[in-house]
Order: C-alpha cells, then structure tokens, then sequence
C-alpha cells in the first residue's frame, strides 16, 4: 500500500469547499478584537479566546513594540542554550508570584508546555489519569510518556476514583485535567480531585488555558476554590487572556528545574520571541489593575448564556465565557455556522472526533471588549438562524 494513499482517500474537506461550508484555516484579513474582515466584510468575532480584549490593550502593543525594537524578531535558539534572556526568566517569576507558587517555568507554546511535562515526570512504572473531555496537548504529553494511561469519564469522580484505585502499589501517579473544558465551558470538579489525589497518594496538574485571567481573580481555577497550596501543577498558556504566544508551567522549584532539565519539547524548542514575552508581561499588569475587565466579562457571559437558553439552545453545562451551542448533527452544525457567518458573526463550529458523536456544537465565547450593540447582533443572528434551521422553535 502507498503511504500517500489515506491522503487521496481523504475528500471530506475538498467537498466542503465544493459545497461552500468548509469553515476551517479561513484567511482573516484584518483582527481588531471584537470584529474581523474575511474578503472585505466585516464579522462580530465570537470564536476567539481573546477573553479580555488585551490583544489590542495599548499598553501591551506598547511593550511588544518596545521590545521588538530592542532584541529584534527572535532568539533563534533553544532557552536550554542561546536563547535564554533575562526577559524570559522576569516573566517566570511574575507568573510564579501571580499564581502563588514557587517557580514557573516558560515554554515556546501551550501545546509544549502539556508535552514536556507529562511526558517528562511520568516514567514506566508511573500511571497518569486524565478526563476524557482533557485537551489534544495532555493526550499527546501522555502518549508521549512511557507511563501506563487512565482516562476517566467526563467529571466523573467515581470513575477517577475506581482508576487510583487500580494502580499498582507503589506506583506513581498523576491526575491531569483542564480547568475549564474548552470545548464545553464548564469547570473541572477540583475540590474533589485534590481530596482524591491526597487519599491515594497522587499529584495533580490543571491545565488553566481557558482559566487564566478569569476565575480566581484571573490566577485560575485553584485560586478559584482556594487550593492553590494543594494543586501541586498549574499549567497555562499566553494565547488566550494573556493576548501572545507561549505557556507555562507552575510548582514546587525542585520540580520546575528538574522539568527545565529534561524536557525535550522545552530543550529542542527556540524560545519565544521577546514580543511575546513583553506583551505577556505587559497584560500579566493589566489583568492585575484592571479587575473591571472580568467583571465586564462575567456580565455579558451572563446576558448571553441567560439569551441563548431562553431562544430554546442546548448550551451545555457551561459556568464560563466559553459557552456551547450543541446541535448533534455534523452536517446541520456546519449549515448552522455557514448561515451565521452569512449573517456577519463568526463562530467556531466542533464536531468528533474534537467532541463525542451526536454532541457536535458551535464553540462561542466572549469578550470583555464586547460591545453591547455587537451582542446584540450576535443574539439577533442566533434567533433568526436558529429557527430557519430548525434547532429552536
């Protein structure tokens, strides 16, 4: 068999072009926030993780630019060796102090972040148990790793507790989950998962991507149920609240440098780019002076959830600005997006194998810069959509 040939079967997206619902890789001429332009129109952006609106905040334009100015477009190397600047070690220990631990460490992406240190900390003889609903990035750190994987059904801690219960004496284990789900909205049970991982010897890691900067005062979901002192990892990205590129990882600073030793994802990566660092430093303040954001946040998540669940949508069970619009039929979830974006919204549309069979959604989610005029687009153009495709009444 030719290797190529999967790559010739493959026709789903070649028909979706043909048939104009390919929703994918769409070439955004212009990104301003709140509104994009595709091909000359202008579209409300609601598919964006930009939570806060930092991504045009002057301040944090500032101190790219600066930086840009100062180092240049890159370090073109690895932190491990000529890459590393003082910059980058400055943001590890604003990050380190905002979320209340020992050290952190920074990463060439999020996605990185997930691969090293899964599959740096869990060796052959060690067990890691995710959610089913975790991240692509924890997947693939686990499958990374030579440990044994337990996968758990979504939230449920019977089925955590049944899979610690399996583990062989003596083995070491780690529990790693989302904070916020991305694809669903809703927050990872950690109260229970920290009393579970005590019980039965584990540490535990939250991924924050979709927490920070919102709950817990932006410093994530363990600050949010007030256990930071009790999850031993927290892992965050820079692409979302934080308006750059990059992540990070949190913890004890014997871990954080025995992680900065070791793996391969952070060692045989070139470090982020000064901008990004800069700007990520610059919207670490902001998040910090301006609680206002969050608050501005909250209230239009609200509005919107309390909308969309009056016109009749399923929206899931989400507590957060990710809020999901669930249809459950592949084709009427992309017909249902292709009709929004016709109405000048943009939206994100999600089918399996990104979320189970029969649970294919469009993934919203919200902006503090949101205007109240451009909600009420949005809302106008769900009404209306919804009901000529049939999924309200």
């Amino acid at each position: 068999m030719d290797l190529f040939e999967k790559c010739l079967n493959f026709t789903a997206a070649q028909e979706a072009r043909r048939q104009g619902y390919y929703p994918y890789f769409i070439p955004l001429e212009e990104n301003e926030g709140t509104e994009v332009s595709y091909q000359g129109k202008r579209l409300i952006m609601v598919g964006s993780n930009n939570y806060l609106g930092l991504t045009t905040h002057p301040k944090v334009r500032e101190a790219a630019s600066q930086a840009l100015a100062r180092f240049g477009t890159s370090c073109t190397g690895s932190r491990f060796l000529n890459g590393n600047l003082a910059l980058h070690e400055k943001l590890e220990e604003e990050l380190a102090a905002f979320v209340g631990k020992e050290a952190a460490l920074v990463f060439s992406t999020g996605f990185h972040v997930n691969l090293g240190v899964i599959s740096t900390l869990v060796g052959k003889d060690d067990l890691v148990l995710i959610d089913k609903d975790d991240h692509a990035s924890i997947v693939d750190g686990c499958r990374l790793s030579f440990g044994k994987v337990k996968r758990f059904r979504h939230n449920d801690m019977e089925g955590l507790e049944r899979a610690l219960k399996s583990c062989p004496l003596g083995s070491g284990r780690l529990i790693v989950v989302d904070g916020v789900f991305s694809m669903g909205g809703d927050i990872a049970p950690l109260p229970d998962i920290v009393k579970l991982a005590k019980r039965y010897g584990a540490r535990s890691m939250v991924d924050d991507a979709h927490s920070l900067g919102i709950l817990g005062e932006g410093k994530g979901t363990a600050a949010h149920f007030k256990l930071t002192d009790q999850v031993d990892l927290i892992m965050g990205t820079f692409s979302k609240s934080l308006a750059s590129l990059g992540g990070f990882v949190a913890g004890d600073r014997v871990v954080i440098d025995y992680v900065k030793h070791f793996a391969r994802s952070l060692i045989f990566s070139a470090s982020i780019p000064p901008a990004n660092a800069a700007a990520a430093l610059a919207a670490l303040e902001v998040i910090r002076s301006e609680p206002e954001r969050r608050e501005r946040l909250r209230k239009i998540s609200e509005r919107v959830h309390r909308a969309l669940r009056e016109m009749g949508f399923d929206t899931g069970r989400s507590e957060t600005p990710i809020i999901p619009i669930i249809v459950g039929n592949d084709r009427k979830t992309f017909d249902f997006w292709r009709s929004l974006f016709d109405e000048g919204v943009f939206t994100n549309p999600v089918v399996s194998p990104a979320v189970a069979p029969q649970e294919s959604r469009l993934r919203t989610s919200y902006m503090a810069t949101h205007t109240e005029a451009q909600i009420d687009r949005v809302l106008a153009a769900f009404k209306k959509c919804g009901r000529k495709m049939g999924i309200i009444a």
